[in-house]
């Protein structure tokens, strides 16, 4: 009897709590699942739910987005646990020194990444509400964090495209245009980026922010719920190979115990599902792997649907799969990833306690020269994500020269950059600076090569010892903000070799401020200049009445060094009067988009216009190209895409006119077929003839066959013409990232960056068949036609916007190549 009333007794309890609160459905005013929800309407619920049940959810807004919608975190727990939130998180945190003595598991749940993906922030709302309500056991030892949408301006791009093109009442077919979303789609953000990829690069304002609280935490579990194709069955935990090595076996072990608990409840529904294929546990900035590499468990689950789904879609084998079947799966894996949690709080913490304790891997320093704005880049993400790094001492350190792959020495100096794996965040340390990613498979499902060294062009060493350093301070010292700029000096000269230079270029030619840049080395002051080092004279500004204070000013905000010479006559070199000292213009810049071009790589180009460099870019959509006065623009960029019969005999014509005539085309990767062949340019695709002889292969080894011919993000040695402007500002070598096959021959005239007959990557996988094809073949190369040219970049230099030092080359592509 007594049994029977306690059962009475917290049913009633239960009940009574789930009657204060309003479901989803209840405040909203329509079922959940009968159509989407914009995302203010999202954070009017959680806001009422952190109102009406303050004792058990705390709602923090940690930033906005481009478009200014907010991002937030709901903090839900007990009520005794949250009172005591932040002592539960420093105890927690203290587990990283193996100082604390924490009781709580801390889950952190990511909705909607990417905003077509629209099911997950349904999802989210009933999961918060249950687990307010019919599974509140669960949060009595568990901190659950969710993010209700981390993609708010890809998501309401979704949802307003729906909502304006869906049937009344829905339509299942397949066909219509409610299942059909155009080029500029809602997966992406503002900026057109992927932000599930962006975790280690932080190049979006999304990212840069949500970091911030994420480090604030390091949860024991996140999850990423995302969707995939509409025909898919669900995809959860455990992922597939390759993991990267410094995965622990508890964080294997553990995404098994999770993925059992999620396949009893799919199996008790009748529910498919799949697990350890496709998605694995190697590139560092996706949602799952940047957790596990701080510490977690970090999990992908993709429910089929994605922003072909809609309200309802019919499936290839004729069932329907609907908003509701969708929610229902994200909803059952989110409660059912708690559930396991709250059973193993002390597992967690004892095992997230031994993922902190020192780890003997194989380097113990990456010791790093270069470029000071280049050290000053890299030295930035590194505090983003509290890594920490110092100064090396006056001496010698040994180890593996990124340079040529070989054992070597170089110098220290107290600017060398010193980061060690001794250190809390020394596994992220490692994953993300080590020269090459040990591969268990070659079938992944992104790139394989990212090492940080590489993509800020720096000279490094990764050593087997600890290379002695003092810890970081202020690296980046200001200019006085009294620079002198005297109305009598004849010209200034500053150094080309950095973004931060190429900013100050763009600042002073929207200031209106004249600029010169040398095409050869010279000698002035007694110090020496590189090509293109640009040269700011009073002779050209005479006619600029704030020429001094705009001067002044420009340089100081972008913290670049002046040096004043008061004549033209140089030491050595060309003078300022001289023809190889052209002048800089205002150059007008247009890119098309739409189709042909591919969202991703449209946005990495116009957040690079917008966000990095500061200059003005004219978008041009193709469908009202035709119309479009090319000549009223200096530079047109074609980005990557598949251009097919885009560009007609007539367009091409006219595209070449336009070249003739004095403008430039930036054609990269894609585009490049697009706009060479029978009636184009004349770069020439590399024919590699095909052995007829041989074998026929099983079904199942065809897959693994076609690796041969796949290059998956691997990093190639080039060689470089530093003479053509093209160049300025590099070395004899650059380190690209290759993306593809893709192989165009050299040009007799104009090839800059080259690949030469070489046999691997320095880092990441290329198959024997892809590397044959691309030996001996253009990178970065210039056509003249005519009084233009066309610049070619088979590989993308601005790469998901973390490839830092491919970017120089595309404003020496704006500003340079003339």
């Amino acid at each position: 009897m007594k049994k029977l009333l306690l059962t009475f007794f917290l049913l009633s309890t239960a009940f009574g709590i789930s009657q204060t609160l309003l479901s989803p459905s209840e405040f909203l005013g329509y079922e959940l699942g009968s159509e989407f929800t914009r995302h203010h309407q999202v954070m009017d619920y959680y806001k009422y739910l952190a109102e009406t049940a303050s004792d058990r959810v705390k709602l923090v807004e940690y930033g906005k987005t481009n478009e200014r919608r907010p991002l937030i975190v709901a903090y839900v727990s007990s009520p005794e646990n949250i009172v005591a939130l932040e002592s539960i998180r420093l105890e927690h945190l203290k587990n990283t020194t193996g100082q604390g003595s924490p009781t709580k598991a801390i889950v952190w749940l990511s909705y909607n990444v990417h905003g077509n993906e629209s099911v997950s922030t349904e999802a989210s709302m009933q999961t918060i509400y249950e687990l307010l309500t019919n599974k509140s056991s669960y949060l009595e030892n568990t901190v659950v964090i969710m993010d209700p949408c981390i993609n708010p301006d890809g998501r309401d791009r979704y949802v307003n495209w729906y909502n304006q093109f869906k049937n009344t009442p829905n339509n299942i077919d397949p066909n219509s245009k409610e299942h059909h979303e155009g080029w500029l789609n809602g997966r992406s953000n503002h900026y057109m980026f992927d932000l599930n990829r962006d975790w280690a690069w932080l190049t979006q304002i999304e990212s840069q922010q949500r970091i911030k609280v994420f480090n604030q935490w390091l949860p024991h579990v996140h999850v990423d719920f995302h969707e995939q194709g509409v025909n898919n069955p669900y995809y959860f935990a455990p992922a597939a190979e390759p993991f990267h090595e410094v995965v622990t076996d508890f964080q294997r072990d553990f995404q098994i115990t999770i993925g059992k608990n999620h396949a009893k409840y799919f199996d008790a529904n009748g529910w498919f599902y799949f697990t350890k294929e496709v998605f694995d546990l190697l590139y560092p900035s996706y949602g799952d792997t940047y957790p596990t590499y701080n510490g977690g468990i970090g999990m992908t689950y993709e429910q089929g649907g994605s922003g072909r789904a809609g309200l309802g879609v019919k499936t290839i084998i004729g069932d329907t799969l609907t908003l509701n079947d969708r929610i229902a799966h994200h909803l059952t894996t989110g409660l059912s990833t708690v559930e396991v949690a709250s059973q193993n709080t002390d597992k967690l913490n004892r095992e997230f306690k031994k993922f902190y304790q020192n780890k003997n891997f194989k380097y113990k320093s990456y010791v790093m020269n270069g470029d000071p704005d280049k050290i000053d880049a890299i030295a930035a993400l590194l505090r983003s994500h509290e890594i920490k790094y110092g100064w090396a001492k006056e001496g010698t350190a040994k180890g593996h020269l990124y340079s040529s792959g070989k054992l070597g020495t170089t110098k220290t100096t107290p600017s060398t950059l010193v980061v060690s794996t001794d250190q809390v965040k020394g596994t992220l340390a490692q994953v993300l600076m080590e020269p090459n990613t040990k591969l268990s498979d070659s079938l992944t499902y992104d790139i394989t090569a990212w090492s940080l060294p590489y993509a800020y062009g720096l000279e490094a060493i990764a050593s087997q010892t600890l290379v002695e350093s003092d810890p970081s301070g202020d690296w980046e010292i200001l200019p006085s903000k009294e620079v002198d700029i005297n109305q009598d000096t004849y010209a200034f000269v500053s150094d080309w070799s950095s973004m931060k230079d190429a900013r100050f270029l763009t600042a002073l030619v929207k200031e209106n401020i004249r600029v010169r840049f040398a095409k050869n080395p010279f000698l002035a002051e007694g110090k020496k200049f590189d090509r293109g080092s640009l040269i700011i004279t009073k002779g050209d500004n005479k006619n600029h009445k704030d020429f001094a204070e705009t001067l002044s000013r420009v340089a100081y905000d972008n913290t670049t060094t002046l040096t004043p010479t008061n004549t033209g006559f140089v030491e050595k070199g060309n003078d300022f009067g001289s023809s190889y000292v052209p002048m800089i213009t205002d150059t007008k810049i247009a890119m098309l988009s739409g189709e042909p071009t591919n969202t991703l790589e449209f946005g990495e180009i116009w957040h690079f216009f917008e966000q990095q460099l500061h200059y003005p870019l004219t978008i041009l959509d193709s469908e009202y190209y035709d119309q479009v006065e090319l000549s009223d623009y200096d530079v047109l960029i074609l980005p990557n895409g598949w251009y097919g019969k885009f560009f007609s005999e007539n367009k091409l014509q006219d595209l070449k006119e336009f070249v003739k005539n004095g403008g430039k085309v930036i054609a990269m990767e894609g585009a490049i077929k697009g706009i060479n062949g029978e009636h184009g340019f004349g770069l020439k695709e590399k024919e590699i003839k095909k052995d007829s002889t041989e074998n026929i292969l099983p079904y199942e080894e065809a897959e693994r066959e076609d690796i041969k011919n796949a290059i998956t993000g691997a990093i190639f040695r080039t060689k470089v013409d530093q003479t053509h402007p093209l160049a300025y500002g590099y070395g004899d070598h650059y380190f690209t990232l290759k993306l593809s096959d893709d192989a165009f021959e050299n040009l007799e005239t104009g090839t800059v960056v080259y690949l030469e007959n070489t046999d691997s990557p320095v880092a990441g996988f290329a198959g024997s068949e892809a590397k044959k094809k691309i030996a001996n073949t253009l990178v970065f190369g210039v056509e003249e036609v005519g009084k233009g040219q066309v610049v070619y970049m088979v590989d993308n230099p601005l790469f998901r916007g973390f490839w830092e030092n491919g970017k120089l080359f595309f404003v020496n592509a704006l500003f340079m190549v003339k």
